[in-house]
């Protein structure tokens, strides 16, 4: 198996995140200030120069709502997590009721298993 190399983290990360930030109509300084961090490195992490402390990612996730999987699954090779991460990459481009709809229809199969 090959070992994923940190510059390949910092350049899908980063574009990830710059495309969440645009998304959310924030620019850099604006993310900066939420963040609390500064301007410079939120640049190096969105060019993929820089590598990202665990509290800073959490706090990416949550101000831009990030979903985790979107950040890790072009990275996983385990074929037992595929089907997860098919499903979550479904669930990405669900509205918010449709999800909310499935979570109940989940309830039920495990319920009833």
């Amino acid at each position: 198996m090959s070992s994923v190399l940190k510059s390949d983290i910092n350049n899908v990360f980063g574009k990830i995140f710059k495309d969440y930030r645009t998304k959310n109509g924030l620019t850099q300084e604006q993310l900066a200030e939420k963040l609390d961090i500064s301007l410079k490195y939120i640049s190096s992490i969105e060019n993929g120069n820089s590598g990202i402390k665990i509290q800073t990612l959490i706090n990416y996730i949550n101000i831009l709502g990030i979903p985790p999987n979107m950040l890790f699954s072009s990275f996983i090779t385990n074929n037992s997590l595929k089907p997860q991460i098919e499903l979550s990459d479904k669930l990405n481009l669900m509205s918010q009721e449709d999800i909310i709809l499935l979570n109940g229809i989940a309830d039920l199969l495990i319920n009833h298993n």
